[in-house]
């Protein structure tokens, strides 16, 4: 047999063993004890809320991609195959978020109940119930991708794939990260500050929606993201090989994905803790560590294998990115995790009051984004002395071959975050809190990690596919040079394309989050007995506030990377629109970093006042924290990870527009 059929057949090995994987893991979160009746009951309805609001925004979507997907089929340059790839993209997509979230939903009780046997056991759970997500992404990723270039083998036709699984991921992001936010901001802004009632107080008439909002922000939404990215990246790969008229360089990219998924699965049975062990983030970096060896030891023998000759170049090229995954990996739980400075530079801030607070993480986030982009910008000169832009693209996809655990120590996160709240609304003693809360507070670094990872990948993917615009053009590439007037317009349109997009993203937190607030103030007031427990508020009309709002809020910003493209391809012509795409991702790197990063600093600063520090609960320096939690709440969770999807949807549509510019 051919090359062309062994690496095909090895990527779809691996994916099928990915998903079957996940099945196994399915089955054993599932026949895990449940808890007591109570513990249920709330479990259940945090179910039915992510249920209800995933059904109804995967409606919206829908009605969305059938009028894309035939806009396609009626273009002649693009056509029903491209269409057909659009569909399949978006299906993928949707499958790997509505899956992980149904597990997640009912993983959170049995973590909770595990944690009764300590914190090894409530670990165990939670992220094996995050792997569920994490290989499911990476499996169904490379199932469609190498499954849909083996059946057409049309490289143009995979952009429609990847536009597919971006329309589903700016989507889920937007309408995850605004419902989750709204909900979170609303219940602390009345319930902690106002009613002085703790996070997760079943007296509050927002804690059930509080909760549906880590399901569906950061599980099925981190999910889509990550899809897109995962599959974007190696699709921006395969075009430019594909442009560099190698065949090789076509197929190399699937192998590597295919061999650290392998290696994934492998790295995932080192994630555990011994009975007398405490640190939970150690136990998650053995599982990634494994995984990145292992990924580099076959990287050599399969480079070797396909490149002969210039098998050491393109050989660093893939061990460059995925030392870039270790390293956003080691700064970005340096500014986010409660060990180091800048989290307790943010709370002891909070001593001298809410201004303080909100000023020194404002200062926190911007410092942020230095060593990434350092990182990053070293990452893109190595691999292009090496091995130029293909070096580029390989060290992306190295870098996002290993989304598979990282998306599962993402994911274990909102789990471990439901844990502990159903263990509060359920009177559920004391110790069990503090075996959730340590591993929720660690959920919140490996948050900020997936989406700081997500972003870097996404800069270096980017720059693959403006690559790619820039070859399709066939345009001589002095035509970008920045005396161009038309390249400076560009520029400046798409460097101010992530603070109109974010904007939109925080406004929409804002509105949905003051519909809460007035509702949880009106039941405060006109229902007796809430505070005195006799009488229980109404969950289910916050749940159909956020739902609604969220839905009719995530239209416009997820419009914008899809329109503007257009718009400005066609009025101002082929080079002004390349210059937005640059412009687009220079700002978005640094807006998106300085958002996660910062929200997830001020999240965790509240979080190790809670632990005792600076005050603890209650303290002057407490309330303080809540308001910067409160305003990085949608800075991490929705604005500032929403710019990585519409970096990419702004590529692509570029690129599926190309021919109808030329």
């Amino acid at each position: 047999m051919s090359m062309f059929i062994y690496s095909i057949l090895f990527a779809l090995l691996c994916a099928i063993v990915s998903i079957i994987y996940s099945v196994i893991l399915i089955q054993w979160i599932l026949k895990k004890p449940v808890g007591n009746e109570k513990m249920q009951s709330i479990a259940k309805a945090i179910q039915e809320g992510a249920k209800a609001f995933l059904n109804r925004q995967y409606k919206t979507i829908g009605i969305v991609a059938i009028i894309l997907f035939t806009i396609i089929c009626l273009i002649p340059s693009l056509g029903f195959v491209v269409a057909l790839g659009f569909l399949i993209g978006a299906i993928f997509s949707g499958l790997a978020g509505y899956i992980g979230m149904n597990i997640s939903v009912r993983a959170n009780v049995r973590t909770c109940e595990a944690a009764k046997n300590g914190l090894d056991s409530a670990l165990d759970v939670s992220f094996k119930s995050g792997s569920i997500t994490g290989f499911l992404v990476a499996g169904l990723g490379l199932l469609a991708v190498t499954g849909f270039y083996f059946i057409f083998q049309d490289i143009r036709a995979l952009i429609g794939l990847g536009f597919g699984g971006s329309l589903i991921s700016i989507f889920a992001r937007i309408g995850g990260g605004i419902y989750t936010k709204a909900a979170d901001v609303g219940a602390d802004l009345v319930g902690k500050i106002e009613q002085g009632i703790p996070e997760d107080d079943p007296r509050n008439p927002a804690v059930i929606a509080d909760n549906v909002g880590d399901n569906v922000g950061d599980c099925a939404g981190m999910a889509a993201d990550l899809f897109e990215t995962y599959t974007v990246t190696a699709i921006a790969a395969m075009l430019l090989g594909n442009l560099l008229k190698d065949l090789n360089l076509v197929l190399y990219p699937l192998v590597l994905c295919g061999i650290s998924l392998i290696a994934s699965i492998i790295g995932s049975f080192f994630v555990k803790l011994n009975k007398k062990e405490s640190n939970i983030m150690g136990a998650l970096y053995k599982g990634l560590i494994a995984s990145g060896i292992l990924s580099a030891i076959a990287f050599y023998f399969v480079t070797q294998l396909f490149f002969g000759n210039l098998s050491n170049l393109i050989y660093f090229c893939s061990l460059i990115g995925l030392i870039i995954t270790g390293l956003m990996v080691a700064v970005t739980n340096y500014f986010t995790s409660t060990k180091y400075k800048p989290v307790k530079s943010i709370a002891q801030s909070s001593e001298t009051g809410h201004a303080t607070n909100i000023i020194t993480g404002l200062a926190v986030s911007m410092k942020s984004t230095a060593l990434p982009i350092i990182i990053i910008c070293a990452g893109i000169l190595f691999s292009y002395a090496l091995a130029g832009v293909y070096g580029i693209a390989v060290a992306c996809v190295a870098m996002l071959s290993m989304t598979a655990l990282i998306v599962a120590i993402d994911s274990y996160g909102p789990v471990t975050d439901n844990a502990g709240g159903i263990a509060e609304m359920a009177g559920l003693p004391k110790e069990i809190r503090d075996i959730t809360d340590p591993l929720d507070a660690v959920g919140n670094t490996t948050k900020a990690i997936t989406k700081g990872y997500a972003i870097g990948s996404a800069g270096l993917a980017a720059i693959v596919l403006f690559s790619a615009y820039v070859q399709e053009l066939n345009i001589d590439p002095v035509n970008f040079s920045l005396i161009n007037p038309s390249v400076l317009i560009g520029l400046f349109i798409g460097g101010m394309l992530p603070y109109l997009f974010g904007a939109r993203c925080m406004e929409a937190v804002g509105r949905v989050a003051q519909q809460i607030v007035i509702e949880v103030r009106k039941q405060f007031k006109e229902i007796p007995g809430i505070m005195e427990r006799t009488n229980q508020p109404d969950y289910k009309k916050c749940v159909d506030i956020v739902t609604k709002g969220a839905l009719k809020e995530m239209i416009t910003p997820a419009l914008i990377p899809v329109v503007m493209p257009i718009i400005v391809g066609f009025l101002l012509g082929p080079v002004v629109l390349g210059g937005m795409l640059v412009g687009a991702i220079v700002t978005g790197i640094f807006v998106a970093i300085s958002m996660t990063s910062g929200g997830g600093a001020w999240d965790n600063a509240k979080k190790y006042i809670e632990a005792g520090n600076f005050g603890g609960k209650g303290s002057f320096a407490h309330q303080a924290a809540i308001t910067g939690d409160t305003v990085g709440d949608p800075y991490k969770d929705t604005a500032g990870p929403a710019i990585n999807p519409m970096i990419k949807v702004l590529n692509i549509v570029a690129l599926l527009i190309v021919g109808l510019l030329v």
